[in-house]
């Protein structure tokens, strides 16, 4: 476990911060944004959270753990002798994803159009969840472009993303209120 003893270290306050192995990158570094994005994500799934019960709250639950195993790893650049075994998202986590992702399928109406962010309160925090994944998955995959990333948290990202937005669909009662896009309806 963690144990912060200090909250302010005034590391950061000249425009650098430390990665999990120590070594210092700008705050903006594109394993900076990486890992920011989850940490946002973890945050939106907090407050949905809020709004769910049951299975839904359970699997947010279990999402919101994941996701610091996911800004740890995406936090650890990969070595080929590391000092200490890093955390990194495993394919069984990604597996768990999927299979939820077909649970809820089962039940959701069939879709007939795009879906508008909204209806349920918690659907809409659900939508909004899987719009901040699409953001932390597309700045991975940036940082995957200039460093080696483990593949299994690009793909944990993935899914992530469609599971909220199944997620989002069951609560709006499994999809029957859901509120569809209707193209051009404003001209």
């Amino acid at each position: 476990m963690v144990k912060l003893t200090k909250i302010y270290t005034r590391g950061g306050d000249g425009g650098q911060t430390s990665l999990s192995d120590g070594s210092r990158v700008a705050k903006d570094d594109d394993r900076v944004a990486a890992y920011g994005d989850v940490d946002e994500l973890n945050a939106v799934i907090g407050l949905a959270r809020l709004r769910a019960d049951g299975a839904m709250a359970d699997m947010l639950a279990r999402i919101q753990q994941d996701l610091f195993d996911l800004g740890a790893d995406l936090a650890t650049p990969i070595v080929a002798d590391p000092k200490y075994p890093p955390l990194r998202i495993v394919d069984a986590q990604v597996d768990r994803l999927e299979g939820e992702i077909d649970q809820l399928g089962k039940k959701l109406a069939a879709l007939n159009s795009f879906i508008l962010p909204g209806g349920s309160t918690l659907a809409a925090h659900l939508h909004l969840g899987r719009t901040v994944a699409r953001r932390a998955e597309r700045h991975a995959t940036t940082l995957a472009r200039g460093v080696e990333v483990n593949g299994a948290a690009l793909r944990y990202l993935n899914r992530l993303s469609d599971l909220l937005f199944q997620m989002a669909r069951h609560a709006n009662s499994d999809g029957a209120t859901d509120i569809l896009w209707v193209p051009g309806a404003n001209r």
